[in-house]
């Protein structure tokens, strides 16, 4: 028997917000209608990254997000780095630990032209990512996502507008207010909780949890992974489980009773302890999601409660 005065903490997973404000006021408020006032106040909130680019939003996505602590003290609030956020904090020089910048460009050195990699002020000292981000691409055109570029391949031209000044301006490094540099630096990559509750068709089951915004890379020991993500090491060109695509989709083998909570794929698949929560794509017409455990409930900024 479970007792009725320990029901289990409620854990709060939200997807990918891209710079869209009113999309995340819209989603928080949902969430608090939805979920009981001493869940919610008390609840363990996980953000699965990717706050900027795309909307037009990002410095107050930013605002919303550093101010949660202040106004929800009993919550817990965990915010992952998206590869976007990492990107992010490439330019403005607010990723965390030593890396030699150069030697982060060169896997990729063939793409430079193509993709418009930034080489205006500070280039230099910038992570590729960085670089790739404040760039500007030469094709208009994303086919993936049936929309112009907006800027880079990073769609990071709004950020910068959020800002103030003009996409690839060096300006934004000193544009960018110091929380929200610290902000940036501080994100984790990757999130574990112990005896996070979930109803499934068998009963509620206690299981571990590990959100990380991509996923985890498939034929990878799954340990070696985690301490590599929990060392923030910016050395490599890119981090796969944060922006992988097919193979950071599935669960690896080796966990078991492991809830696995990623954003990311621009879809909501849910397959039994694999969670994936991100409906937006950044996209302008498609909603932001949030799952809420033990129910499983999908919560969307879009949906109309009253």
């Amino acid at each position: 028997m479970t007792d009725p005065n320990n029901k289990p903490r409620t854990v709060i997973c939200v997807g990918d917000i891209h710079g869209y404000l009113t999309k995340l006021l819209n989603l928080w408020s949902n969430l608090r209608s939805q979920i009981d006032p001493d869940s919610f106040n008390t609840a363990t909130v996980i953000f699965l990254g990717d706050y900027c680019d795309c909307g037009p939003d990002t410095r107050k996505v930013m605002d919303f997000l550093i101010t949660l602590p202040k106004r929800y003290p009993n919550q817990k609030h965990v915010f992952l780095s998206g590869n976007h956020d990492f990107a992010f904090g490439g330019f403005v020089g607010a990723l965390a630990g030593e890396f030699e910048a150069k030697e982060t460009w060169q896997e990729y050195a063939d793409n430079e032209e193509r993709e418009g990699w930034y080489k205006g002020e500070g280039y230099e000292k910038m992570h590729l990512q960085g670089r790739r981000w404040g760039g500007s691409i030469k094709a208009k055109f994303n086919a993936a996502k049936g929309i112009d570029y907006k800027g880079s391949i990073y769609d990071a031209a709004p950020t910068f507008e959020s800002y103030g000044v003009s996409h690839g301006s060096s300006e934004l490094m000193k544009a960018v207010p110091e929380d929200h540099k610290k902000f940036l630096a501080d994100m984790a990559w990757v999130h574990e909780e112990d005896d996070v509750c979930i109803e499934t068709q068998e009963g509620v089951k206690h299981c571990k949890l590990i959100a990380v915004h991509a996923g985890l890379e498939r034929g990878k020991n799954v340990r070696e992974q985690l301490e590599f993500l929990k060392a923030r090491d910016a050395r490599v060109p890119k981090v796969t489980d944060l922006s992988g695509r097919k193979d950071v989709w599935d669960i690896p083998k080796e966990l078991t009773e492991t809830i696995l909570v990623s954003g990311h794929h621009g879809k909501l698949h849910i397959e039994g302890l694999r969670l994936i929560i991100d409906e937006g794509g950044g996209l302008e017409g498609n909603p932001v999601a949030a799952i809420v455990l033990p129910s499983m409930k999908i919560v969307r900024d879009t949906d109309n409660f009253s």
